[in-house]
């Protein structure tokens, strides 16, 4: 007698309560094994797939694509143990759960089908610690014959069988966005990656070589409700979108912010940069300079690497600097976190920015890689700007926003000279310090883009 399974969508973890279907990867009646993605999802923090524990045949999904589901909510069910799929398709031998996690603590899916009593325990790739944190709440087995006590969702529009390997290999969430947008069927696509990878290359040439349509029907289905012609647009606050809307909202509620700024000659660091990477070696960002200056800063002034506990009506000061910086990508904006900024080299935060800066552009930032950050370093120069007054990113105390580096009349030992010139600006929260500890922050890393040489003593 086979049993279904329930699975419902897992604890993603940092506090996350719902998440968004972007994708599903099987369709009813698919034979899944432990451990396979089955659903591609948006929280507010990344894109992730979900792999399913159970292994069988999928006897129904709930959830469209684009709609938000809470944590808890019925993803699934999965015919576990069946001699034959349910539309005679099959045996579905990949039935087993897995019995036990493995003995590296690698935080592999485990189930337990012994009337149900079993929790299970989704691994992400994550630490063991993290992992174990996840549990998805016991389900009941029942016959298939039985009556479902969940009401089944409508079956989906019949799609192509998938490739007997898995899912559709794609080497990016970023690739089957727009695949959906453009509407590519990436399963009649040959991938011209490694293993057959399908690229985002891949992706538009389909669409370059797609016959003319014969109608203006847009390419993505209309949703439910959708506005008439001429009448103003609404876009849902959810997702990446709607979780920075909420901590804007919250810092500017909260935080009593002010701003400082000051124009400094850039010139010598970036003649320092020049000389470093023609010296040999991994090439220094731009960047990896600026942080090395605001973590030296920090350490004399810990009071802007801090945060206010409301609740206490304490101000905490954090002995390392987590510093996030701000990455633009097609999800929106994001700030990712290198962690332990003041114990790396130029060249280990440049290796560390150039990672965390692709996995966002690729959408594969894990939740751990977007929190947890003291301060917050904003290169809003590269969008060609000078100045900003930015929102401080809560709860930290304090962001430092660094404008474009261009030629400008300036002053030089007494003399009228173009100079490599930059505008540097500080917000803080006035709770944590007043302007003048702010101002000797600014100052001091204005010093250090001007004369470079005042860095080295505190390295």
């Amino acid at each position: 007698m086979a049993q279904v399974l329930e699975f419902t969508l897992p604890d993603l973890g940092e506090g996350l309560t719902e998440a968004e279907i972007v994708r599903w990867l099987v369709s009813v009646g698919d034979v899944v094994a432990v451990d396979q993605p089955v659903v591609e999802v948006e929280t507010a923090k990344a894109m992730v797939e979900v792999p399913c524990p159970y292994g069988g045949v999928v006897t129904a999904r709930f959830g469209e694509e684009g709609e938000e589901l809470p944590v808890g909510a019925p993803l699934l069910t999965v015919a576990v143990g069946a001699a034959e799929a349910p539309d005679g398709s099959g045996p579905a031998s990949a039935g087993q759960p897995a019995a036990a996690p493995p003995a590296d603590g690698s935080g592999a899916s485990t189930a337990s089908a012994e009337e149900g009593s079993g929790n299970v325990l989704v691994g992400y790739g994550t630490s063991a610690a993290s992992a174990r944190r996840r549990r998805v709440r016991p389900v009941v087995p029942i016959a298939v014959s039985a009556p479902r006590a969940v009401a089944p969702a409508p079956s989906p529009a019949p799609v192509p069988a998938a490739p007997a390997e898995g899912p559709v290999p794609v080497i990016s969430p970023l690739v089957r966005k727009l695949a959906r947008e453009r509407g590519v069927d990436l399963r009649r696509l040959r991938g011209s990656g490694p293993h057959g990878l399908i690229l985002r290359a891949d992706v538009e040439r389909a669409v370059t070589e797609a016959p003319a349509p014969q109608d203006t029907a847009p390419a993505r289905p209309v949703p439910a409700g959708a506005v008439a012609a001429g009448a103003a647009e609404r876009v849902p606050l959810r997702g990446v979108r709607g979780a920075v809307a909420d901590k804007l909202t919250r810092s500017r509620q909260e935080i009593p912010d002010a701003t400082c700024w000051v124009d400094a000659d850039a010139t010598e660091l970036m003649a320092a940069r020049a000389a470093m990477n023609a010296a040999g070696g991994e090439k220094v960002s731009l960047l990896a300079l600026l942080a090395r200056i605001c973590t030296a800063a920090l350490a004399r002034h810990p009071e802007l690497n801090s945060r206010v506990d409301l609740a206490a009506r304490e101000i905490v000061r954090s002995p390392e600097v987590h510093l996030g910086f701000a990455a633009q990508t097609e999800r929106g904006l994001v700030v990712p976190v290198v962690r332990d900024a003041h114990t790396r080299s130029a060249e280990g935060l440049t290796a560390e920015f150039a990672r965390l800066t692709e996995a966002a552009r690729a959408g594969t930032l894990s939740p751990a890689d977007l929190t947890g950050g003291t301060f917050t370093l904003n290169n809003y120069g590269v969008f060609g700007v000078d100045g900003s007054t930015p929102i401080i990113n809560h709860p930290e105390a304090a962001m430092l926003g660094v404008g474009r580096i261009v030629p400008k009349p300036w002053v030089h030992h007494g003399e009228l000279a173009v100079r490599q010139v930059v505008q540097l600006s500080l917000t803080f929260d006035h709770r944590v310090c007043d302007g003048g500890t702010a101002g000797g922050f600014l100052r001091y890393v204005a010093d250090c883009v001007e004369h470079p040489a005042v860095l080295l003593r505190t390295l």
